[in-house]
């Protein structure tokens, strides 16, 4: 996705927002993403479950999605038609919906630096990102940046006063 290059598509911010729900939806976890000319490769382990008549509860088995940008933009567009119900921005009491809320600041971060080429993995909850990029006097040359579980859990819930809204102990918003 060439975000910057003309793309109709020019915010990381809800396209990672939308990603990130997807993979809470098909409940993945430890990512990996990669940017593509067309697309994304998005990479997570699930949990396959074990048939009825089977004695095996199920495995983690890795799971792979070739994701383009038309369904990417598909995504965004079901998450914006949630928009001011329930689902909208809240942090769910048990972080149902943690990679949603986790991608979307990162995607903002990516925003702020314009950047593309995007590749990061997670492992238990925390990111590595290497993006491509301007990099001042120097031109153009790649950046690594990491955000620790810690760190997107204070943003998550900070999120919600920054627009004014009370956070609830819980973690939602009232």
């Amino acid at each position: 996705m060439r975000i910057y290059e003309g793309s109709p598509r020019q915010d990381w911010e809800e396209a990672l927002r939308s990603i990130g729900a997807f993979a809470d939806q098909e409940k993945l976890k430890e990512l990996l993403f990669m940017e593509l000319d067309g697309g994304f490769v998005l990479q997570g382990l699930g949990f396959q479950g074990g048939g009825a008549d089977s004695d095996n509860f199920g495995t983690t088995a890795k799971r792979t999605f070739r994701l383009s940008d038309d369904q990417v933009g598909e995504m965004m567009d079901a998450l914006e038609a949630l928009r001011g119900s329930a689902h909208d921005d809240q942090p769910h009491p048990d972080l149902l919906n943690y990679y949603e809320l986790a991608l979307r600041i990162i995607g903002a971060y990516i925003d702020g630096q314009r950047a593309h080429d995007v590749f990061f993995f997670e492992q238990d909850g925390s990111f590595v990102l290497r993006l491509f990029g301007l990099s001042g006097a120097h031109g153009s040359s790649h950046q690594l940046a990491e955000f620790t579980k810690d760190e997107l859990l204070a943003m998550i819930y900070s999120a919600p006063a920054q627009r004014g809204k009370k956070a609830s102990p819980s973690g939602g918003a009232e």
